[in-house]
Formats: structure tokens, sequence, C-alpha cells
């Protein structure tokens, strides 16, 4: 009896995520919740900008520079949380064939690229005044740009089989270990992490619009995955999501239908 009570919970837990992995009900149940995530994204950007204009201290050495920072660093933080939520869902579709899998490694390699880029663009804006130069190959820098033309190649791949594009992101997570401890593993002038686990060296008032940018990342990757969810997968042959689509539009067309015919008291 106790194993049976044991298994039942789990039954339920397996049925329902295997219910949102159907492409309908995954699709039915983001997009109710789509105008609140778009609305966090908006909450959390004005936050962003907000304390990093009026709440966070002006720096006295570098000044308004200093304010890139609040960009650069979520940026880079966000980079590396996507290219692992990408490389998960890479090699769940690798094993699995699913195309919702392959619909998030999309979405993470498109969100990837771009944060990727912004911590490379506004990295080498701060590094102008501060280091007399836009660029310097370092070991960071470096593992950062190699990170990034993973990403465009990965991009580059989507539009030929489908599997070279999650194929090259599992293979390109071995730069992720390298990017993180690089400061600590070669002399970089680059300066560690102000963020661990141990705690912080920031002060909160400079802490916040950098929480807030960093907390806005996951909003908008989430609202970008729901806009691409709706859309069919071409590239897959055997994708229910066109199918599953169109049947789910003439059914809502049949239903307005019959709704307006009863209106008018046809029966």
């Amino acid at each position: 009896m106790r194993s049976l009570r044991q298994e039942e919970p789990r039954s339920l837990r397996t049925a329902f995520f295997g219910s949102l992995l159907q492409p309908n009900v995954f699709m039915s149940k983001t997009t109710s919740y789509a105008q609140m995530i778009l609305g966090s994204c908006f909450f959390f950007t004005a936050m962003a900008i907000h304390c990093s204009l009026r709440v966070a201290p002006q720096d006295l050495q570098q000044g308004p520079n200093a304010s890139i920072l609040y960009v650069h660093v979520p940026a880079a933080r966000m980079s590396i949380l996507v290219y692992l939520a990408t490389a998960m869902n890479s090699s769940l579709f690798l094993c699995s064939k699913h195309p919702l899998f392959l619909r998030f490694s999309g979405t993470g390699i498109e969100m990837g690229a771009f944060s990727t880029f912004l911590t490379l663009v506004t990295g080498a804006f701060w590094g102008r005044p501060s280091w007399g130069t836009f660029w310097v190959w370092d070991a960071r820098l470096t593992s950062v740009f190699i990170s990034f033309l993973i990403y465009l190649g990965a991009l580059r791949f989507q539009k030929l089989p489908v599997e070279l594009a999650p194929i090259s992101i599992c293979a390109g997570s071995i730069d992720i270990p390298i990017i993180k401890s690089s400061v600590n593993w070669w002399n970089t002038p680059h300066q560690p992490g102000s963020i661990s686990q141990s705690g912080t060296s920031i002060h909160v008032t400079m802490l916040i619009p950098i929480l807030s940018n960093f907390a806005n990342s996951p909003f908008s990757t989430l609202f970008l995955l729901v806009l691409e969810t709706r859309l069919p997968i071409p590239s897959f042959p055997e994708s229910p999501f066109k199918e599953e689509i169109e049947s789910a539009k003439a059914s809502k067309v049949a239903v307005r239908k019959f709704q307006v015919l009863k209106k008018r008291g046809f029966k």
C-alpha cells in the first residue's frame, strides 16, 4: 500500500509534465501567462533604469562610465546561464527528438547570442577608459568571444539539418568552465567576480540595479519563448506543430460559427 501511494504522485507528476510537452497544451498554458511575463519585463526594466540613474552613487574614478557595469555584469551572468539551459535542451532533443526541445534550444541560441554580444560590447566600452583599449586578448575575453562564435555557428546551423545546431551547442559547452574559472587559472587584467556564493563585495545601492537587470533577463527569455512556440518548425519533418495549430484554429473557427448561428436562432 505504501509503495502504491508513493507511485501515485509520481505518476501524476509524470502525466502533468508529459502533457506540457504536447505542443497544443504547452501553447495554451504559456499564452495565458504572456501578459504577466511582459509586465514583469517592463517592471524590472523600469526599476533597473531608475536605480541606475537615481539610486546608485556615481563612481569618483570612472564617473558615468561605471554605469555600464549595471548592464555588463547581468548580461555576462545571463549569457552563461542561457548557454547551460540551451545545452540541456539540446541534449534532451538529441535523446528524445521532441520538437519542443528543439524550439527551446533555438530560443536559447538567439537569446544567448544577444546576451553574449551585449557582454562583449558593454565590456569594450567600459574597458576603453579603464584599460586604455577596447579589446585585450586575455583569457576571460577570449573565452567569451569563443562562446559568441559558437552561438553564431549554431544560428547558421539552424538552417541546415536539425541535429547540427544542438550538437554544436553541446560540444561547445566545454567553454563554460573556462569562462568561469579563467580569471583564477591565468593572470588576466579582468577583475574576479564580485558576486559569488559566499557573498558580494558590491554595495547594496549598486547591487539593486544589477539584480534588477539580471531578473529582467529570464522574463525576456520566457516571453520570447512564448512567442516562438507558436511558430511551426519547417525544418523538422515530423513536427506536430503545424497540424495541431491548424486543427486548433479550425476548431475555434467552428465553435465561433456555431455560437453565431445559435444567437441567430439556428439549431
